[in-house]
């Protein structure tokens, strides 16, 4: 199997940690910086890549994507020279996707032309709410007017735009969801990645809600019917769900976030980025040091890494299941079996199919609509 990410892809992450103001929901590696030494960035990200790249010498670089933390407050220099140098270390993809997060707060019009001139050719945009009370709820710092603004400019700059939203919120009904997202889908999009809210452990959201200051969360009921009225309006608009929070037309789908839910290969370089990469025949998850500081030390040693854990066959089909059900296409499932040290247990499969969960066609194996909504659970049925 020392191939078999080939069946997925190869892809490069790139994290920038820096943001304007901390989201009380999020939980990613964010910080808030004043003073950011851009110069000093860009010399560590260009040191990782060339690392990285005496180990995964002659593959093809199918995309990459620079994600945080807020990617549009990095110069548009650095992020051109960060893709200059991946081009000339791999071979590039004729198609290569070059997708860039942005916040509608943190960009205009010079900035957005200037990003397209340094290669990047998609954009992802944190719009998160059209209303303004439920933006400043989330701690966001544009408004509702500022995300149209941002968007129409991305739209005159890049042929491939999506944007996020978050459902779910502080008291919204189905029917305030039902009518924001079908604002949002009038808007020309072709791609929206839509995630119910989730309170997270370590968060500021965490912490009001475990002294019971978090207010008006809709109920479970209210959460899932919002999550199958987001699956029904947006196939109504063209826009079919290929993964279980992102929708877009045909054609329009992420391709790096694909190389994940197909189980490619991905480099990931800046502070806590993981990645899974190939060597030797052996599949391989790394860690980077989640610290700015800290990983800029270790970078300055010879490596951002922090971990490297090897991946037995099991281990990478359960991952492999994990992320191919997320995605409409589904999974292989004798590739699955080729990874597996044991196939899956057939009594629950065939249980799973008769409760109208998962699906067996042409030789993949495919979470329903009813399946992908309770997902967590029919995983753990298949891997329990």
């Amino acid at each position: 199997m020392a191939d078999d990410w080939r069946n997925g892809g190869f892809g490069l992450y790139v994290h920038w940690p820096f943001c304007e103001a901390k989201c009380p929901y999020c939980d990613f590696n964010s910080h808030v910086s004043r003073n950011i030494d851009q110069k000093q960035w860009l010399n560590a990200y260009l040191g990782e890549l060339r690392r990285s790249a005496i180990e995964t010498p002659d593959r093809v670089l199918n995309t990459i994507f620079f994600g945080g933390g807020t990617p549009s407050l990095m110069d548009p220099d650095t992020v051109g020279a960060v893709i200059d140098q991946a081009r000339a270390l791999w071979r590039p993809a004729n198609d290569m996707e070059i997708t860039l997060e942005a916040n509608p707060g943190s960009v205009e019009a010079g900035r957005f032309a200037a990003y397209r001139d340094a290669g990047v050719n998609r954009i992802s945009m944190g719009v998160q709410a059209l209303n303004d009370e439920d933006l400043r709820r989330l701690g966001r710092i544009h408004t509702v007017a500022e995300a149209r603004s941002a968007f129409d400019i991305a739209q005159s700059c890049f042929d491939r735009v999506s944007f996020d939203l978050i459902y779910a919120r502080q008291h919204q009904s189905r029917e305030d969801w039902r009518s924001e997202l079908t604002e949002a889908l009038s808007m020309a999009v072709d791609h929206l990645s839509l995630y119910q809210l989730t309170i997270e452990d370590g968060t500021a959201f965490g912490d009001r809600y475990a002294v019971g200051k978090l207010r008006g969360l809709p109920e479970d009921d209210s959460a899932a019917d919002m999550y199958l009225a987001t699956q029904e309006i947006c196939e109504a608009h063209g826009l079919p769900a290929y993964e279980v929070s992102n929708h877009a037309r045909p054609g329009a789908e992420s391709q790096h976030n694909l190389i994940y839910w197909r189980y490619g290969d991905y480099i990931g370089i800046g502070p806590g980025a993981h990645g899974r990469i190939t060597l030797d025949g052996r599949k391989l998850a790394t860690e980077t040091y989640l610290s700015p500081n800290a990983w800029l030390t270790a970078v300055g040693k010879g490596s951002g890494e922090k971990k490297r854990s090897p991946l037995s066959t099991q281990d990478q089909a359960n991952e492999y299941l994990m992320m191919g059900l997320r995605v409409a296409e589904g999974l292989d499932i004798e590739r699955f079996n080729a990874l597996a040290e044991h196939p899956l247990p057939e009594d629950r499969l065939s249980d799973l199919i008769d409760f109208g969960m998962i699906e067996q066609t042409d030789g993949r194996l495919i979470a329903t609509n009813d399946g992908r909504a309770v997902l967590n659970a029919v995983i753990r049925e298949l891997l329990g």
